[in-house]
């Protein structure tokens, strides 16, 4: 049977791009998640009506590709916060921005119960005292 040093090392070329991944996303949240999480408005929680990504003002085919765009990349985020989970990096904040991003019936009700969470609405305000912002409202 082989040992798991033995399988480490037979998949050299492997464990480096993990590694290298890891350190990428790590950089990643380190920049990108801040600076998103200081462009949420801080009554975003608040309002009773979403207000919709998109206005009437574009094209139907535009609204159509930006909102696929805009869903691809909140999957994206989602996907990259539950791997931060187990790697380093802000797995809570970044599994919150893919939620915002993505449109699904009941977002709005997951996203106010996952933002009272203690340690996500700490972390969350901490960031906007950091960036000058006012706290997020709940």
């Amino acid at each position: 049977m082989i040992s798991f040093l033995e399988a480490v090392w037979a998949n050299e070329t492997l464990v480096w791009t993990l590694g290298l991944l890891s350190l990428l996303f790590f950089i990643i949240t380190l920049i990108i998640i801040p600076w998103l999480i200081l462009q949420i408005p801080d009554d975003y929680f608040t309002e009773q009506k979403r207000h919709s990504f998109l206005d009437s003002s574009h094209h139907p085919v535009l609204k159509i590709l930006l909102l696929v765009l805009k869903n691809l990349a909140g999957a994206f985020f989602l996907l990259l916060g539950f791997a931060l989970l187990v790697l380093p990096g802000q797995g809570l904040l970044t599994i919150l921005l893919g939620m915002v991003m993505i449109d699904f019936p009941g977002k709005y009700r997951l996203e106010r119960w996952f933002v009272q969470r203690k340690p996500v609405l700490r972390s969350i305000n901490w960031l906007r005292n950091k960036g000058n912002k006012s706290p997020i409202q709940i």
